[in-house]
This record gives structure tokens, C-alpha cells and sequence, in this order.
């Protein structure tokens, strides 16, 4: 038996109403975890590996989820079925400016997540997945 991560995944994005709060509250889980280095700041957010977080009181929503794709055809296909079985569009597809590459598309879905399907361009990933397999 074995279980493989970090495939589905991209990133998570938090809204969260307080900051501090918030940040108080995951350092401890991140610390509970044995992993009490893993936050780092920024202006007005915060994260831990690929889970972020800031501060909104007036946020469309609560949630931002990021999921891999291989290629930019996937992306469109996303962006096309999301929008098809009831999602509102947030942003299609299309290059973003966040690093070289990025290309991304956004759709809401029926409770107002932020979804977002994106291929960082032709970079090489070290391991398809983290394998997990019992001692």
C-alpha cells in the first residue's frame, strides 16, 4: 500500500478576518505538527509551504484553491467545464503575472470559491508525487 501527494494541489489561499488571530493560531498548529519554522510574512499576509493567508473584511470569498495542471490546454478544458456545469467566471484563461509561465484560469464555484486550475509553464519537477508508504 502506498499513497502519493502533492499531485492534486497547488495552493490554498485563506481570507480570514483577523490577521494576528490567525497567525497566533496556525503558528501553533504549524509548532503542534513539529514544524514551527515553516511561516513566513509578508506585507499584510502570511504562509506556510504552499498555504497563504490575508486579511479581508470585504472578501468575495473565503476560500482560493489552486489545483495543478500539465499544460494550458488543461487549463482551458477546466475553465470550459467549470463554466458549463454551473460556475461563474472569475478570470479565463490566460498568462498571469506572477512568475514567467504562469497560466491560469479562475471560476467561482456554485458557494462562491475562488478555483483556480494553473500550469507554471515547462518547469522540471524533481518527483511526480511524495510517496507515502507505510514502515
Amino acid at each position: 500500500m502506498e499513497f502519493h501527494r502533492g499531485r492534486l494541489i497547488d495552493h490554498v489561499h485563506l481570507r480570514v478576518s483577523n490577521l494576528e488571530a490567525s497567525k497566533r493560531f496556525y503558528l501553533a498548529v504549524f509548532t503542534a505538527l513539529g514544524l514551527p519554522d515553516v511561516l513566513h510574512e509578508g506585507p499584510g499576509f502570511f504562509y506556510a509551504d504552499e498555504l497563504f493567508f490575508n486579511e479581508a473584511d470585504d472578501y468575495l470569498t473565503r476560500i482560493h484553491l489552486a489545483f495543478q495542471a500539465s499544460d494550458p490546454e488543461i487549463v482551458k478544458a477546466f475553465y470550459s467545464a467549470a463554466i458549463s456545469a454551473g460556475g461563474r467566471e472569475n478570470g479565463p484563461p490566460g498568462e498571469r503575472s506572477y512568475h514567467p509561465g504562469y497560466f491560469a484560469a479562475f471560476v467561482l464555484d456554485p458557494d462562491g470559491n475562488n478555483i483556480e486550475v494553473v500550469y507554471h509553464g515547462s518547469f522540471e519537477r524533481t518527483a511526480a508525487s511524495v510517496v507515502i508508504k507505510p514502515k
